[in-house]
């Protein structure tokens, strides 16, 4: 079967995500696919986007957006089949949301920055509260990755007085919960699931003094990532440079040619 497609892009998309859903002629793959088993899709894609943009990779990034878009699209065309919503629906929605949280913008009121962000969590209150959602800590999705729904919790939190208001005892907190960590790990009878609780806190506090020094904790450990594996490929190199292999070298001779590429990076 044949489809005939519109040329405008956007119409042309929708076109295209109906001819893939259809019951009969569209594509197996697609046509069994449900809301929840496309969302791991759709985190993979927005990683991938993500990715691209570290990379300054701009030949790549219009065809990752495109992928991105595409899961919006997906995910209306499932709900417009089953009379729930549909794609022109999520964009009236967003249209609105932009407008009422930027009056700086659309009504003309003159503001500074600090109302600018006052108003925009006014706004995300009022939402919350038209919910019937009552604490401060509702709607935070429980799929986020860890690193960012730590902080979007402590972030919530702040929001509503809970939280240090200078550097001190947050990195004292840091410290605290090093010394807890420690001493887990140095129990006669480890206790594993101790330990990883103490663990966990310590990572709680780490990325609370990330959002105190407005450093974005997962953009940060994903560039201490990057930054890791090419230094370790530049030590496999050294290895193979000498004859050695990597696993055999020893600790003492990795360290040494660790030390030699960081040495390398700062002339």
């Amino acid at each position: 079967m044949s489809h005939s497609l519109p040329d405008a892009p956007i119409e042309r998309l929708l076109a295209i995500m109906a001819a893939l859903r259809h019951p009969e002629h569209g594509c197996p793959w697609d046509r069994k696919q449900t809301l929840a088993t496309i969302v791991p899709h759709t985190l993979e894609e927005a990683y991938e986007v993500a990715d691209a943009i570290e990379r300054n990779d701009l030949d790549e990034l219009p065809g990752e957006l495109g992928d991105l878009l595409f899961q919006v699209v997906f995910y209306a065309r499932i709900a417009e089949e089953a009379g729930q919503f549909d794609f022109v629906e999520v964009v009236n929605r967003l249209n609105n949301k932009l407008v009422q949280r930027h009056p700086h913008v659309f009504a003309g009121l003159q503001a500074d920055e600090a109302t600018i962000k006052a108003n925009w969590e006014q706004g995300k209150a009022q939402e919350r509260a038209d919910k019937a959602q009552h604490s401060a800590l509702d709607n935070v999705p429980l799929n986020l990755p860890a690193l960012s729904r730590s902080i979007k919790l402590q972030k919530r939190v702040a929001r509503v007085g809970f939280d240090w208001d200078s550097l001190g005892p947050v990195v004292e907190k840091i410290v605290e919960e090093i010394d807890e960590v420690m001493e887990e790990a140095h129990q006669a009878v480890l206790d594993q699931a101790r330990l990883e609780e103490e663990m966990g806190d310590l990572l709680f506090a780490v990325t609370n003094l990330a959002r105190h020094l407005n450093v974005n904790a997962e953009q940060a450990l994903r560039k201490a990532n990057l930054k890791f594996e090419k230094r370790f490929r530049q030590v496999e190199a050294r290895c193979a440079e000498s004859g050695l292999a990597v696993d055999r070298a020893g600790l003492d001779q990795l360290e040494a040619f660790w030390q030699q590429v960081k040495a390398s990076e700062k002339r």
